[in-house]
């Protein structure tokens, strides 16, 4: 393979040889001379008497084969980014000048995109349906991940997304959309400013002054880069522009209040951007109506409060586009039924009340329609027959299914019952495509269970049986029993024990379900296989997701006296006391929302324990700041704790006086009247909202004043 001289007429015939070739892109992946010498054209110096067409051609030859290359095979990657091919990319980059032709440009954005997107799916995780989970490359990709977004990079790339040639802002909006997968990632974009943006926020500030990250410049209407693609969207009339500029938002917004808050308001009297978006997707264009209900999903999903998920009309609206999508394949292909299908699932993942308002629309049905039509009941017999395309269509309706299910037993019964869907999911449980398993395992219950018992399973599919499990022993469900007798218990701390920390954290999400309103036997016989010291290390676990988890189990073991008695007894006292006071000081609000939670609980126990909890001074310090600083759902179980100590105890109500526990009782009550105001805005509806810790407050500050 290897040429002793890169010339354009080389280089095209090479570009035409690899293009939809694999078994040439892996000839061309293995010849590490040749992907040397072709990534050196990137940044080619022309000879003597060479004309400037002459270079940019061998340049942009080469960034085309490059852009080929990238999306064939793993090795053919690995050999680009052994050559270094994403600095030398940058540094062409950063070393265009005015005078270079726009096709320069626009070739050297699209090798850009095409490397980053590839690194990205190597790195994971995956947008539309699970990929392979081993890669020789991937620690090589995640280094070249980190480093495309590092600001440096950034400072190179990002200003070419308002170039004015809408190739290369189309790369580098293909590029944000595709690549985007992480939280440190899309803080990274979000929070970027231009040089000479940066270089003035500084000298506003005097010498002693720190530059915030927070500034106004930085946030306003979410960030530069936020700003400019809104502003392009709202200005482009070409359609796949108008796809990449949304998908390049809503990757921006995914789980990015920050960015998706911003685009939820007008901006200079014009209409809010969320508008705009819902409009196109009604487009004529299957693809921007796809980008469009993705983009929405993720803005109105970032920005909405737990207590305020989706609107209505919002919702309905994504609904009826993917719908219609999902239901008829002649006017869609493939690629865009099994995205319908993934934008269903962002829609209504962990929303018990957006899954509701699918199945209410039909969204079931037509996802049993759609996997019923594809899938033979001789499946197993026929699927190395089978296109990958339509494997990975299963796989998009089964998950979607799975999701629309996880909550409500009428959806789950629906689904077995009313639209016999069982034999088709039970078929697809030993496919060889890992994706449809995955998805199949989501749904269902004793097969979930067994899949779940399975020591060889892939761990992701065994992390889809765990999810379901979960979602199961919460629920009244007749499955509970039988699972505990099936060894649901060793299972259980056997993921505790290992070193996934997606699994430890969704067994102890399972085993805090499993102790939700049970009996104290069950109660005794999960602490016997969890150990009380095990439990204890949990608590002060460095992951506060496993903190919070580990202090509701905690809270939903003390649900009444003789339990408390237990927890009391089991942890010991002076440990159960320290490990409250260190973390209602926690920054994690969820952690401290569990902490208050659990010591609203042991304050229903016996005067004795009321003694115990009153004779630890800084658990009232700590209940005071709760009070005082903390949301709503904290200072709920924490008003509750003081009324039932103030009630019961003489000594506690002194020492809750003492601690100045009685003046932030009365200043919420004051503040509840009209008179004071508290350290954050509210409005009407928030004081309804807490009606009842106004009223807790109250009788609290009555028992503390005049006492019985």
């Amino acid at each position: 393979m290897t040429i002793e001289t890169m010339t354009v007429s080389n280089l095209k015939q090479i570009k035409n040889n690899v293009i939809g070739n694999p078994s040439v892109k892996l000839q061309c992946a293995r010849d590490e001379v040749f992907i040397q010498m072709l990534v050196e054209c990137l940044s080619r110096e022309p000879v003597a008497d060479e004309p400037q067409g002459s270079k940019d051609d061998i340049r942009i030859e080469a960034a085309h084969i490059i852009t080929s290359i990238s999306y064939g095979s793993e090795d053919a990657l690995g050999s680009l980014l052994r050559a270094d091919v994403h600095r030398v990319l940058l540094l062409a980059i950063a070393n265009i000048q005015p005078t270079d032709s726009t096709s320069l440009r626009a070739a050297f954005a699209r090798a850009l995109r095409a490397i980053t997107v590839a690194v990205a799916e190597t790195v994971g995780p995956s947008q539309w349906g699970l990929r392979a989970d081993s890669s020789a490359i991937r620690n090589e990709a995640k280094v070249t991940l980190d480093s495309l977004f590092h600001i440096n990079s950034l400072d190179i790339y990002l200003p070419l997304l308002v170039d004015p040639s809408v190739q290369t802002s189309t790369s580098i909006a293909l590029l944000l959309g595709s690549a985007l997968r992480t939280a440190e990632h899309r803080t990274a974009v979000a929070e970027w400013l231009p040089i000479a943006d940066r270089a003035r926020e500084v000298k506003t500030k005097r010498g002693w002054e720190k530059t915030s990250t927070n500034s106004s410049s930085l946030h306003r209407h979410g960030g530069w880069a936020a700003r400019n693609l809104s502003s392009l969207l709202l200005t482009s009339k070409d359609y796949k522009y108008q796809e990449s500029l949304l998908l390049a938002l809503a990757a921006l917004c995914k789980d990015n209040a920050t960015v998706a808050v911003a685009l939820t308001k007008p901006i200079a009297e014009k209409d809010a951007l969320l508008l705009h978006i819902l409009s196109l997707s009604k487009s004529r264009v299957p693809e921007v109506q796809l980008a469009a209900c993705l983009c929405a999903i993720h803005i109105i999903r970032s920005s909405a409060s737990h207590s305020a998920p989706v609107d209505d009309y919002s919702a309905r609206t994504i609904l009826s586009v993917v719908n219609r999508m999902i239901a008829t394949p002649p006017t869609d292909t493939v690629q865009n039924r099994c995205k319908a299908c993934f934008v269903l699932y962002y829609l209504v993942t962990d929303e018990a009340i957006l899954c509701h308002i699918a199945w209410e629309r039909g969204s079931l049905r037509r996802l049993a329609a759609l996997v019923q039509s594809i899938t033979p009941q001789d499946l197993n017999e026929r699927e190395e027959e089978e296109p990958e395309s339509v494997s990975a269509l299963r796989e998009a309706a089964l998950t979607a299914i799975a999701a629309i299910s996880m909550f409500d037993n009428d959806i789950r019964r629906s689904l077995t019952d009313d639209l016999k869907l069982l034999p088709t999911i039970h078929v697809s449980l030993s496919h060889r495509h890992v994706g449809v398993r995955y998805a199949a395992y989501s749904g269902l219950g004793m097969v979930v269970f067994q899949v779940f018992k399975k020591e060889d399973e892939d761990r992701r599919v065994l992390s889809a049986a765990l999810s379901a499990v979960c979602n199961i022993v919460n629920e009244f469900s007749p499955l509970r029993p039988v699972y505990l007798d099936q060894g649901l218990l060793p299972r259980l701390i056997q993921l505790l024990g290992s070193g996934d920390p997606t699994l430890r954290l969704s067994a102890l999400w399972a085993i805090k379900n499993l102790l939700r309103k049970t009996s104290l036997e069950i109660k005794k016989e999960v602490m016997n296989q969890i150990g009380w010291p095990q439990l204890s290390r949990l608590l002060i676990d460095p992951a506060e997701g496993i903190q919070e988890q580990a202090f509701n189990i905690v809270r939903n073991l003390a649900e009444d006296e003789e339990a408390i008695d237990m927890v009391f007894e089991g942890l010991g006292t002076h440990i159960l006391l320290e490990r409250l006071v260190k973390t209602l000081e926690s920054r994690d609000e969820d952690v401290v929302l569990q902490a208050a939670s659990l010591l609203a609980n042991l304050a229903n126990g016996s005067d004795v324990q009321q003694d115990l909890i009153l004779s630890c001074p800084k658990i009232l310090v700590s209940l005071k700041a709760c009070l005082a600083e903390s949301k709503p759902e904290i200072r709920r179980p924490a008003v509750g704790c003081i009324l039932e100590l103030a009630r019961r105890s003489s000594k506690g109500r002194k020492e809750m006086v003492e601690t100045g526990i009685l003046s932030t009782l009365r200043h919420i009550c004051e503040w509840s009247g009209g008179g004071l105001t508290m350290s954050h805005a509210h409005t009407s509806s928030a004081i309804e909202e807490e009606k009842d810790i106004i009223e807790h407050a109250r009788l609290a500050l009555n028992w503390l004043e005049y006492g019985p």
